[in-house]
């Protein structure tokens, strides 16, 4: 198999990758506490293999290491409420009061002179397709990304995309949530395909089923607890006790098909196939 991983390439191998196509892909996303079941790497986790299979699929290109890096915010007072919080309370990202571990956050700016240097220095081993895979759905990382994107995009000859590591169909339906079923599934699915621990998933760490997920007990939230319409009573109704690996496999193939999508389709944009 043609290793893809820019660690483990020679300098001659990067640079005959580089002429068969100057593409490389950048996972990135936080070590966050993601509920007392799930490992504190399920972001990074899920947009290495996301990298990592969409750069094999598509038989081009390499991929850069991980960067365990991103930011968040304050909630505001209307998402606050929503999470079964008052409105005057202080709460950054998942870090909920009842939180066993606090998160790797860094603060925006340094998230984003942090990526501006990678994306530079990316451009300077003359890169022309820069994908960025972020496993971090906060919404001050993306728009974050998304303003470095255009900015590198219109201001010099290469060309920089990205997309949240999560199928459209369920983020863009406000489905996906933190920490539920669709986030345990795919823990599910990554350990049982590319790892030997059974310990990555442990839903024994949960309260028994008959007992309801309350957001602000274990920083596990379905998709409507981030918006102005949370699920009734703050319960969580894609609940990670429902989990499978099988659920975990399809989101994965679909999100690998995503990046395959948007990767040919900047390719043809500058016109490298």
């Amino acid at each position: 198999m043609r290793e893809i991983r820019y660690e483990r390439l020679r300098p001659k191998q990067l640079i005959d990758e580089r002429e068969r196509s100057p593409l490389i892909f950048v996972p990135v996303a936080p070590l966050e506490y993601h509920g007392p079941h799930l490992p504190v790497g399920m972001d990074p986790i899920n947009a290495t293999h996301c990298a990592l299979l969409a750069c094999r699929r598509l038989g081009k290109g390499v991929v850069l290491p991980t960067t365990y890096m991103g930011t968040e915010r304050e909630r505001p007072e209307w998402m606050l409420e929503s999470l079964g919080f008052k409105k005057d309370d202080w709460v950054v990202g998942m870090d909920f009061p009842t939180a066993l571990w606090p998160s790797h956050y860094c603060q925006e700016h340094i998230f984003a002179l942090v990526m501006a240097e990678k994306i530079e220095m990316l451009i300077a081993h003359d890169y022309k397709v820069i994908v960025i895979v972020n496993g971090h759905g906060a919404w001050n990382q993306m728009e974050t990304i998304d303003r470095l994107a255009k900015h590198y995009s219109h201001t010099t000859d290469s060309l920089v995309v990205w997309k949240l590591a999560f199928v459209l169909e369920i983020s863009e339906k406000n489905l996906a949530g933190h920490a539920d079923i669709y986030e345990t599934s795919l823990m599910m699915y990554f350990q049982e395909k590319f790892y030997d621990s059974a310990s990555m998933v442990d839903l024994s760490q949960l309260p028994e089923k008959d007992v309801p997920i309350h957001y602000k007990d274990f920083s596990i939230v379905d998709g409507p607890g981030f918006s102005e319409n949370p699920s009734p009573d703050r319960v969580v109704q894609t609940d990670p006790r429902d989990a499978a690996a099988s659920k975990g496999e399809r989101i994965f193939e679909d999100t690998v098909e995503m990046y395959i999508q948007l990767t040919d389709d900047a390719l043809k944009e500058k016109g490298l196939i």
